[in-house]
């Protein structure tokens, strides 16, 4: 399989193929260090917020098939300064080694000379990431040639594992200690203040800002200001400050007196400046009890020596509040509450490896000797999407997907919502019926004529160690799936001797997808991949001894579908009409020609001389000699899309269309791809999508900016106190009336029948 690289900044993102769902996060390394060149002990990797560490498997992080990993690459940290290299500089100043001239070395800065501050001296420094000011200490001052800019080395309070950062004058000032008033404040005055640009509701850092203008009520003060999160960043405009009370004045630079200035006394200091987040129930109240930030049982913020944190779930209980109470605080590094640590075997200590989970213990691989290597089949392979135009239990055609459809792998099946399961054979559920079945030869008794076909039912083989199939070792039952499909047979079920239908085009129908390993026993199925071959009737079904001496449950299906098959004349002709070619994974057929150019790499330098008038070996694709109509894109999807074939709508849904006269230029663009045939559907679900839920509008608002959202999804928004249209922030105003758009909801409920189902 193959997955992508992406750099945290989003700079650079690269494809890392041949991989294995087994291959070791240290092989990634080396795989990540040939592309990227970083090396491999300052690598960084994370995938879905876990870092990963060296000795465990893409299996055990869940990495799956064009998942995106994010590389953080750590810079080297500059040499420490130390006392002893400050003094050999100054004597390689002061005293030359020899009678020849010495080049002159650039002086260091003066601790007395105007504008800076002095070694030891508390500031304020930037953050040249996010932009926001920290209590720094100046740890040393330097300065390259005359007239360049003066470095000073400065080591953050609250965060000493950065250690000694430079930073230039602009990102250095006095320490800010001077608290303004309510009365102080006004518009126009820069400060700095406490605001979190990502989550305004919470406490977040101190950047500088411009105070826009200030509201005062009865119970209540507002402040809005305009933010200066650094040089790299744009300001952002009218931002409410929560913390009015704490805004601080800028401090000008001043010439140091001397070199170790003097803190007045510790009474004298103003309160610490606070960063991070602030308890949101009980706004750090020491009256009130809180269950979040104080003891979790009793809520009590007396005695906090008596607290215990636990190192899981991070909540503080008094050991005098446990069950059982604890007489004192225990003498272990770790501490679990009764919540988090109930199966000492499970915990992972430091330098352990990753332990297995009780649900991988019992799966038949944890036992097994083999030592093969499974993960690179597109078997292991998750959905990437699902099908939401329509329910998991919808019974007929899906919209868009025409008869001779056809996917490379059965998880694209599954995708597309023809066949939801990757491997079971019949889809259904047992109290209601069968929705899909795949026709795939793994069932000795199977005949295949075409237009009708003999099924058999699931179950009575022993498929323990893992195995996919198996020889029939007992008898079947007339339970789950085979129930399933025989609840789609127009006759009262029996499961002693089965019934006939009556009237078997009555019956439910069921969509029937065949695979090319049927091709041993059909000459119907596909030479390759899976073919959607259309709506099949169960006519009857009965129970049987099969070939291998056990009782089976066959089922006779008949084709019931006015789109022709696709091995007939008439179905090859529509599938060459439409362009139906085998669709493929994304980045499939990239990874593919890159394996062959691999391999033409290794040929090519095992071979010592080259061979006159031989021909190199071409890659898959360049060996492929079909048509121009039917050659292939990497995505899978024919480049001929032009059709003969039309989509016919019904006399109701044109009218519904005539109707909507809202989206009358939406229409006139999706009604240009009638010409595309089944394509026509899709072209539909694209234009009617709802940008917040990503799926086709339900009870569509259709706004007066002409945007299509779902009713609930602009409650949501309008809930958030959000007034502005989704799509293009247009202010639709506090009291907007939401009126569904019926013609538009009619004609898609018909287009996509049953996809409002759990909506």
């Amino acid at each position: 399989m193959w997955i992508q690289v992406r750099t945290m900044d989003g700079r650079e993102t690269q494809r890392i193929d041949s991989l294995s769902k087994l291959t070791k996060v240290e092989e990634l390394r080396e795989r990540i260090q040939e592309v990227f060149g970083a090396q491999q002990d300052r690598q960084r990797l994370f995938y879905r917020g876990k870092q990963m560490v060296d000795g465990h498997t893409l299996f055990d992080y869940s990495v799956g098939l064009n998942d995106i990993v994010q590389l953080l690459v750590r810079q080297p940290a500059p040499p420490p300064v130390t006392a002893e290299d400050t003094d050999e500089a100054a004597m390689s100043e002061t005293e030359p080694e020899g009678p020849e001239p010495q080049e002159e070395q650039p002086p260091p800065a003066e601790p007395g000379a105007p504008g800076l501050y002095a070694v030891k001296e508390l500031v304020d420094a930037r953050d040249l990431h996010m932009g926001a000011w920290f209590e720094a200490e100046v740890v040393s001052v330097t300065r390259g040639s005359p007239g360049d800019d003066v470095t000073y080395h400065i080591r953050y309070e609250d965060y000493p594992e950065e250690g000694v950062v430079p930073l230039t004058g602009k990102d250095v000032r006095p320490r800010a200690r001077t608290k303004l008033s309510w009365g102080q404040l006004q518009a126009g005055l820069v400060v700095m203040l406490n605001y979190n640009p990502e989550e305004p509701g919470e406490r977040g850092y101190w950047y500088d800002a411009e105070i826009l203008r200030k509201k005062e009520g009865k119970t209540s003060k507002e402040l809005y200001a305009k933010l200066f999160p650094g040089d790299t960043r744009d300001p952002i405009d009218d931002c409410k400050i929560l913390f009015v009370d704490e805004v601080f004045k800028i401090e000008k630079p001043s010439p140091p007196t001397k070199p170790e200035p003097q803190l007045p006394p510790p009474e004298e200091i103003p309160q610490k400046p606070k960063t991070g987040p602030q308890c949101r129930l009980c706004k750090d109240d020491p009256k009130t009890k809180c269950r979040m930030c104080a003891c979790h049982a009793c809520g009590g913020k007396q005695d906090p020596e008596k607290q215990l944190l636990c190192d899981e779930c991070d909540k503080a209980l008094h050991i005098y509040c446990l069950d059982p109470p604890l007489s004192a605080l225990p003498d272990v590094d770790d501490w679990y509450c009764p919540d988090c640590r109930n199966d000492t075997s499970e915990v992972v200590l430091a330098g352990e490896k990753l332990k297995e989970s009780k649900k991988k213990a019992k799966m038949a691989s944890a036992s097994s000797s083999s030592h093969r290597d499974w993960g690179k089949g597109m078997a292991c392979v998750g959905r990437s999407r699902e099908c939401t135009i329509v329910p998991p239990n919808h019974y007929g055609k899906i919209p868009g997907v025409p008869v001779g459809t056809m996917w490379k792998f059965r998880v694209q099946v599954s995708e597309a919502g023809v066949h939801r399961p990757h491997v079971a054979g019949i889809h259904g559920r047992s109290n209601d019926g069968s929705y899909s079945l795949v026709l795939a030869g793994g069932y000795e008794d199977d005949a295949d004529d075409g237009t009708e076909f003999t099924y058999t039912g699931s179950g009575g083989r022993d498929l323990t160690g893992n195995k996919r199939t198996a020889e029939q070792s007992c008898d079947q039952k007339l339970t789950n799936m085979n129930r399933a499909l025989a609840l789609n047979c127009n006759a009262p079920i029996n499961d002693k001797q089965g019934a006939e239908a009556k009237d078997w085009k009555a019956g439910k129908p069921v969509r029937v997808v065949r695979n090319a390993k049927g091709r041993k026993h059909s000459k119907y199925a596909p030479e390759d991949g899976n073919r959607y071959d259309g709506i099949y009737k169960v006519v009857k079904y009965w129970p049987e001894t099969g070939k291998s001496g056990f009782m089976i449950w066959r089922y006779l299906l008949r084709r019931d579908d006015e789109e022709p098959a696709p091995w007939t004349k008439e179905g090859k002709e529509r599938v060459k009409k439409l362009g139906l070619n085998m669709q493929y994974p994304e980045g499939y057929l990239e990874s593919v020609a890159n394996k062959e150019r691999e391999k033409e790499n290794i040929d090519s330098d095992e071979l010592e001389t080259p061979v006159k008038g031989k021909r190199k070996r071409k890659s898959v694709i360049e060996d492929d000699d079909t048509d121009e109509d039917e050659e292939a894109s990497p995505e899978g999807k024919s480049k001929k899309t032009k059709t003969e074939l039309v989509y016919d709508l019904t006399p109701a849904q044109k009218e519904l269309i005539e109707k909507d006269e809202l989206n009358v230029k939406l229409w006139k663009e999706v009604m240009a791809h009638l010409k595309d045939g089944p394509r026509f559907i899709n072209k539909v679900e694209e234009t009617f999508l709802c940008i917040c839920c990503q799926e086709v509008v339900y009870e569509p608002i259709t706004t007066v900016c002409l945007h299509n959202i779902c009713k609930s999804c602009l409650d949501r928004s309008f809930k958030a106190a959000v007034y502005s249209c989704p799509a293009c922030r247009h202010d639709l105003g506090k009291n907007y009336n939401m009126q569904v758009n019926k013609p538009l909801q009619s004609v898609l409920s018909q287009l996509f029948p049953g996809y409002e189902r759990g909506r």
